[in-house]
This record gives structure tokens, C-alpha cells and sequence, in this order.
């Protein structure tokens, strides 16, 4: 509030200071009138809120033998199959959230990020990369692809094919037409 008053007492308009800091003039003349902030929660609480023992049946459930390898977007499913239900998926998520319980549970060691290899080309024709994109056909719903083979140093494109279906067998046989034509790149990097 300091900031805009003094931007104001500067010659700045109101209506364009509040539009630099992202807010409506009437907001500041609101906080004029009533610096203190009115705003509040809701003063209950929700008439549907788990009870203790209810959220610790969800933990019971989440973390039990036959569940615990499952994410909840399985569990409820599989308790209404069976005539139960407990509490919604979101209710399990929100109960495992707050107790921490939402790392990684499968048998299976949990996934670990590793950096992608980067190909770097110092010349023409060290290292390629090829894609298929999809070209409208002449009745709506049909395709051709486009099979494209770029050169990443010069950006220049060493071959092209299009076909009426997507094939590997198809792009294999342009990679090896224009490997026998340009010369075999010392890299090849895919591109989807």
C-alpha cells in the first residue's frame, strides 16, 4: 500500500499503478477503507469429515498385504467390487499425503532419473534425426506420414519419403536408402 501511495503522490494514476502490479483499483480502495484482511475460512467443519478411526480404517487399508503395492485409483475400485466402500479416491490420497505415505510403495525399486545423452554434432552428417508426422488425407480420418531424416548440424533435411502407413520396416528402409546415397552419420538420435 506504501508503494502505491507513494507512486501516486509521484503524478502515477491509480487505475495505471494497479495495473503494473497486477491488481484492480478497486482492491486498493478497499484496503483504504479497511486495511485489516476480512477474509476467513469456513468457520466449521465439513459434515462429511472422516472421523479418527475412520481415517485410520483408510490408512489400515491402504497400507494392508493386499493393497499396499496399489495406488488408491485401484483400491476403491477393487473395494466396490466387493460392496465396500470406505472413502473416495481422493480421501485415501489426501489420508496418505498426511502421513507421508505417498512415496514410492511397489515391489519394484522405485524409478531413477537419469540424464538423457546428449548428441552433439561439430559437422555435417555426424548426427542425424528423424521423425514421422502425420499430413491430412483427402477424406477426413485418413493420413500419410511424412518420414523425415534432418542433419542437426546444418539443419538440412537428407531425405524424405511419404507413405500411407506407419511403418518401422518403412523407415528402416529410408535410413538405409539415404545411408548408401549421403554416407552413414558416426551418430543417430531419435526424435518422436
Amino acid at each position: 500500500m506504501s508503494a502505491v501511495g507513494e507512486a501516486v503522490k509521484q503524478g502515477a494514476r491509480l487505475d495505471v499503478v494497479c495495473n503494473r502490479i497486477g491488481i484492480s483499483d478497486r482492491t486498493i480502495q478497499r484496503w483504504q477503507t479497511k486495511p485489516e484482511d476480512g477474509r476467513q475460512g469456513p468457520n466449521t467443519e465439513p459434515a462429511n469429515k472422516l472421523s479418527e478411526a475412520e481415517v485410520a480404517q483408510v490408512l489400515s487399508v491402504a497400507t494392508s498385504a493386499e493393497f499396499r503395492d496399489v495406488s488408491p485409483k485401484q483400491i476403491v475400485p477393487r473395494l466396490a467390487d466387493r460392496g465396500q466402500y470406505i472413502a473416495s479416491e481422493s480421501t485415501f490420497y489426501r489420508a496418505l499425503n498426511e502421513e507421508s505415505l505417498m512415496a514410492h510403495r511397489g515391489r519394484a525399486k522405485a524409478p531413477v532419473p537419469r540424464a538423457r545423452p546428449e548428441l552433439l554434432a561439430t559437422k555435417i552428417h555426424q548426427v542425424w534425426t528423424w521423425d514421422i508426422s502425420y499430413l491430412r488425407g483427402p477424406i477426413r480420418g485418413t493420413f500419410f506420414y511424412l518420414y523425415l531424416v534432418v542433419d542437426i548440424f546444418s539443419r538440412r533435411i537428407v531425405g524424405w519419403e511419404v507413405h500411407d502407413e506407419e511403418s518401422s520396416i518403412l523407415a528402416a528402409a529410408l535410413l538405409e536408402r539415404i545411408s548408401l546415397e549421403v554416407g552413414s552419420p558416426k551418430g543417430c538420435g531419435s526424435h518422436a
